[in-house]
Parts: structure tokens; sequence; C-alpha cells
């Protein structure tokens, strides 16, 4: 994740500083964020799903039990937070127990959810067990987003799960992946948070992932790349100048920052000398390292779109047990492995190798140069 609030307007979020912002003495072993795909069943039918989910799907589902004997090994092992996602999560009628139980055992939760199926009676259960975070998907205005989700009213029914988490207390954001056809909607989607009293937001970059690489032809070039993520830039300005405090990230290409670093030179050398090295203190993509996956059936992955590679099934070993395994070494020295652009880069130390997953899906090769990278040769020299 790229903290634009964070790198281009100096804002203090202590929520998440500790877990992206700090270094890290040599002997210490980090722990992943567990990315939780706990269900692959999901009542909406989005075009960019990385994980291929819907009405008919029917994976082996991990059960009640197996759920909580990962969570139990997940926070004996010290991760710090675990991501309940999906598929669409809520679906899964031990939701909230096994948020309790995380809770319990002190690891950070947050959920990734389409919202539209958060009723009040589950908002107030959430709250009441100590979800941290409730992140809801949108994709752009009212007719955009019905249209990438596959179901019409599921906009508003989105929104409508949204203010009800809200008004239970939960802290909530909007998550929006960006693609051609969207783009150019950002100025309303932060229209969308100061009307409705949201101050997070996470946009993503595609990932070729799953439905996302049949649409792939519709990521963004990366002259638009680079004007979404400066209009993103702008508008969190904007926004810190009326007086507001927004957490504003871009996810899943590193390449945003060198890119901010490269704006803030220009603009605001001092506060550029800070982010970049708030940059190098983060180092980019984490796939393997600081954050892992899981997956509805229990395999184990780098992160949630590599699932063409797993290093093994938490119903066979815990997940603590494969996360130290050596099969994941490689993952954890990607600038060791990377090859072309990548490798040549000046940014190769902030940026950590971008996304592989989306390297391997475009050319077939996981250590071939990410070909969402929008950087310009000569930046990178």
């Amino acid at each position: 994740m790229t903290g634009i609030s964070k790198l281009y307007c100096g804002a203090n979020e202590p929520s998440s500083d500790a877990l992206r912002y700090r270094r890290r003495p040599p002997s210490e072993e980090r722990r992943p964020v567990v990315v939780w795909n706990c269900t692959r069943r999901c009542n909406l039918k989005c075009r960019h799903c990385y994980s291929d989910s819907g009405c008919g799907a029917t994976a082996d589902e991990l059960t009640t039990a197996e759920a909580r004997r990962l969570i139990e090994d997940i926070a004996a092992f010290g991760c710090p937070a675990m991501l309940f996602s999906g598929g669409e999560p809520c679906m899964r009628p031990d939701l909230v127990e096994l948020v309790a139980l995380a809770r319990e055992r002190g690891v950070r939760v947050t959920l990734s959810t389409n919202g539209t199926l958060i009723t009040p009676a589950l908002a107030r259960e959430l709250a009441s067990v100590g979800i941290s975070y409730v992140g809801v998907s949108f994709d752009g205005d009212e007719a955009t987003h019905d249209a990438f989700r596959g179901v019409h009213g599921a906009y508003r029914r989105a929104l409508d799960g949204l203010r009800t988490a809200r008004d239970a207390g939960i802290k909530v954001g909007l998550r929006l992946t960006i693609g051609s056809g969207n783009w150019r909607e950002i100025p309303s989607m932060f229209a969308l948070m100061k009307r409705e009293g949201i101050a997070r937001a996470c946009f993503y970059h595609l990932a070729y992932a799953g439905r996302g690489a049949s649409i792939r032809a519709e990521d963004l070039s990366p002259a638009d790349c680079r004007a979404a993520v400066r209009t993103i830039m702008d508008e969190t300005k904007a926004w810190f100048a009326d007086g507001g405090h927004p957490e504003i990230l871009t996810v899943d290409n590193h390449a945003d920052g060198p890119f901010v670093y490269l704006e803030l030179k220009r603009e605001d050398p001092a506060r550029a000398a800070k982010a970049l090295e708030l940059l190098s203190m983060n180092g980019g993509n984490a796939s393997g390292s600081g954050i892992g996956c899981v997956s509805w059936d229990g395999e184990v992955y780098a992160d949630q779109f590599s699932r063409n590679r797993s290093y093994g099934n938490v119903r066979e070993r815990p997940f603590s047990e494969i996360w130290q395994g050596d099969a994941l070494a490689p993952m954890r020295d990607k600038k060791l492995h990377v090859k072309g652009r990548c490798a040549a880069c000046r940014w190769l130390a902030v940026c950590g190798g971008n996304l592989r997953a989306r390297a391997e899906a475009a050319t077939g090769d996981p250590w071939a140069p990410d070909p969402a990278c929008y950087l310009t040769d000569e930046e990178i020299s």
C-alpha cells in the first residue's frame, strides 16, 4: 500500500504507521498480515473479481473448527492483522464467531465486503466483538458500479451497508479498483466520502487474476495511470486544505511510491526527502513476507492474487509452519530475481519489484517486469 495522505500530505496515521513505516532490526522476523478468503460464495458477479467467486461457487471451504484452528495458529504466530475477504465474507454464518475469536486472541481484524449483506443486526454484532474496520467496495457512480457488479441495485445496497456499518460505530472506508472505465469518477468518490462522513479509501490497481485477467485490456494506459494517481493526490491535498484528515491509499502498484516522490520533489523538496525515507522503510511489495493469503480451501499463497503457486495447505500443516518454510524464500528476495527494467530500476529498493502475480499473468514469467509500471525509462535510471 502507498499512503498518499501520509507521503504527500504528511498525515499522522497511528493505526497503520507501525505496520507500514518503521525500521526493523535485521534480527526481527516479520510476521505477515493474513488475507483469508473465507469463502468463494458471492451474491454478485463482479467483472474484476480476482478469486472468480460467484453464486454457484461451492469450493471446499474450511469448516468452523478448521477456521478456528487457523486463527489460533495465526494469533500464536504473532501475525498482527487478519483481513476477512471472499467471495463475500458475510455469506459465512460463522463470520461473527470467527471475528470474535481473532479479536480475543489479539489479532486486528478487518473486513472486505461488497456491503450488500450488512444488516443492522450484523453491524451491531461486528461492532460488539471489536472489528477494527470494514471496507466496502465501490466501482464508481451508480451506473458504473452496477455494470461492474453485474446486479442492478448493487450500488444502493452497498451504500446502505456502508451507512449501516458506520452508524453502528465501525470505522468504514471505500475500496475502488481503478481502470479505463472508471478512473475519471475518482472525484465523485471523494465527494461521496465527504457527504457520508467517511475519511478512508483504498484505490486498487487492477490485478490480472481470476476474472480480472479477462479484462486486462481495460487496465489503465501509463498516461491514464499517472493521471489517475495525480487526481487522487490532488483530491487528497484539497481535502486537507479544507480542514479534513482523510486516510487515502493506493494499492497493488508500487510504482506509485516513486511517482509521488518525484512529484513532491518538484513541489516540496523537504517533504519529498521525508517521503523517500518512509518509502525506504516500507520497502514496497511485501508478498510472501509482510502479507500472505489463505484461501477458502486452506491453500497458502504469497498474496491473494498469486493463486497458481500454493506453498501448502493448512489442513495438512499449520500456517505458521508453512510460512517459515524455504519455499517462500524467492518471494522474500524478489529483488535478487526480477529481470529487465525491474532489475535495473533505481527504485527497486522502495518498490520491491511490484506485483509478481501481474508480471506472471502477462508474460508467464514470475520475475519479468510488471507491465503496469508506468514510470518512464528516464525516471527509473
